[in-house]
């Protein structure tokens, strides 16, 4: 958020309220307002320099409004004091790693209300379920089929036990957004790999595409292995029948859900959701969550993930009935507008078996606004934060939390662009002849050279990104959101790749994965330089 955000004064109600608001502009404890604190390693003062909590008080007090996740949209849940319950593992209170009292209570709450058999809380977050999942269902130097758009921590998994990948590759959309991953695909995979230990699919993905899991289930289970979905941004799913069903439903073995993304809860708050099944070893999951998460487990985000499934419970089916209709007033909104383009409520084209409308995905290449473009502009000029844009569209995410203000202020914002192009009265100018850069053109297929753990151990060098093609990759290279490679360990990297990422990179997208942050430098594999 630039200075301008922050400091912009509305007439627009904030999404949220901070108790106890006169601390942001005075001082306590004997401390100095706009205190400054000197930074021992650089060994020198930094001036201007905010602590992070003064800087998120001032921006929640703005007009910003969050087309982002966490699915809270910073509004108030409950009258709670995090510091009065921020405990740790006292009498009475239960321990994560050992429930059996209050713990395991929640836990099993959990389960009966999102439909699993057996539900674990999740405060690393979906990285820890999807590394659990793995590590637990594929053995060490084992194949994993997993689906391309994979978030990174399904890769760091893979890296971690020296897995042997193979891929299956989305569909192609006529939106230019990758689509769902077909049941015959799976199948002849398998055919062609038949020592696959575990089939791992994301679905829904960052736009919302869901795949025919009950379809792929019967396929996997035919083959006697588990399949693990990444639902990580379908958590709402099964509370409504607007939304698709929830994984588990339809076969899957294991899942994992992130409350926090679409549910009001905190950041960092998900489920592994677990369905009996003759292929998971249930206590070999449990060993690996044991690892991957904190030994030290936030009681406060625990309380949270609880309280995410009471809301659920008691006011569910009033909130999702409200956030329907207002999905559906902005939808049939955006119907209007003529140049800027909205993925149609129940729209699914060639490709997508079912979608998720709650992501809302908003094209305006017709006015000369890439995808990175029109966040920004609805950033600073409409203190509207989306959470992702892409090549050719920005996403925006929505739940049950958000306001008719927002959807309210989104349309207007939208209706304002599309109608300054109409006008000619504002700067905007549409581009011809040009080519729109679709997640066709960003994520390509790669071929592979060395295992991801060889290539991540190998001896390195450096050398320009852009003078790359023919060697190896030795790092990850991917847009963040929404965490997906575009150049994994031990592929190779082709002209075609560094002509996408130059684009990405001319755009201002976010192309992060590599040690060098500039972007300039990419790390490659010694031995494997053509």
């Amino acid at each position: 958020m630039t200075e301008k955000n922050q400091n912009a004064e509305s007439d627009q109600p904030s999404v949220g309220t901070i108790e106890n608001e006169k601390y942001l502009n005075q001082p306590s404890g004997g401390t100095i307002e706009n205190e400054k604190y000197l930074n021992q390693p650089s060994g020198g003062m930094i001036e201007n320099e905010k602590y992070l909590d003064r800087a998120l008080l001032e921006y929640c007090n703005s007009d910003a409004y969050p087309f982002h996740m966490p699915g809270h949209k910073r509004q108030t849940m409950g009258n709670w004091n995090c510091e009065a319950i921020d405990i740790t593992e006292i009498t009475g209170f239960d321990n994560l790693h050992h429930a059996e009292g209050i713990l395991l209570e929640a836990q099993q709450r959990a389960a009966q209300t999102f439909g699993a058999d057996e539900s674990f809380f999740l405060v690393n977050g979906s990285t820890a379920g999807l590394l659990a999942a793995v590590c637990g269902t594929v053995k060490k130097g084992g194949r994993l089929l997993m689906a391309r758009n994979c978030h990174k921590a399904v890769y760091h998994a893979v890296y971690l036990m020296e897995l042997q990948t193979e891929y299956l590759y989305p569909e192609q959309t006529e939106f230019g957004i990758q689509g769902s991953i077909a049941p015959e695909q799976v199948q002849r995979m398998l055919e062609q790999y038949p020592d696959t230990q575990a089939i791992l699919l994301t679905s829904p993905t960052y736009d919302g595409v869901v795949s025919d899991i009950a379809a792929i289930a019967e396929i996997v289970h035919a083959h006697q292995i588990p399949l693990i979905v990444d639902e990580a941004h379908g958590a709402h799913f099964g509370f409504s029948e607007r939304f698709p069903k929830k994984a588990i439903s339809y076969g899957a073995d294991l899942c994992i859900e992130s409350v926090h993304k679409t549910l009001p809860a905190y950041t960092q708050t998900a489920l592994l959701h677990y369905r009996k099944n003759p292929w998971v070893d249930l206590e070999r999951v449990k060993r690996y969550l044991g690892i991957y998460q904190s030994s030290s487990p936030s009681y406060v985000l625990m309380a949270g993930i609880d309280r995410c499934t009471r809301i659920l419970r008691e006011q569910g089916t009033t909130l999702f009935a409200a956030f329907e209709q207002q999905l559906h007033d902005f939808y049939q909104s955006c119907e209007n507008l003529q140049y800027i383009s909205v993925f149609p409520e129940n729209g699914n084209d060639d490709g997508i078996w079912d979608r998720d409308s709650s992501k809302i995905l908003i094209c305006a290449e017709a006015v000369g606004l890439h995808g990175q473009d029109l966040a920004d502009l609805l950033t600073q000029k409409y203190h509207l934060e989306l959470e992702m844009a892409s090549g050719h569209y920005a996403t925006a995410l929505t739940s049950i939390m958000d306001t008719k203000e927002g959807f309210d202020r989104l349309f207007a914002a939208l209706e304002e662009i599309d109608q300054s192009f109409h006008d000619g009265s504002d700067d905007l100018e549409k581009e011809n002849g040009q080519q729109i850069f679709t997640t066709d053109a960003i994520y390509r297929p790669a071929k592979k050279v060395m295992k991801i753990s060889e290539a991540m151990d190998a001896p390195k060098e450096k050398v320009k990104l852009l003078e790359s093609a023919g060697s190896v990759s030795g790092e990850f290279v991917y847009l963040y959101p929404p965490g997906i490679p575009i150049l994994a360990p031990g592929e190779l990297v082709t002209p075609e790749i560094l002509d996408a990422l130059a684009t990405c990179q001319k755009r201002n997208m976010e192309v992060q994965g590599m040690k060098d942050f500039s972007g300039i430098w990419l790390e490659i594999c010694q031995d494997n330089v053509s």
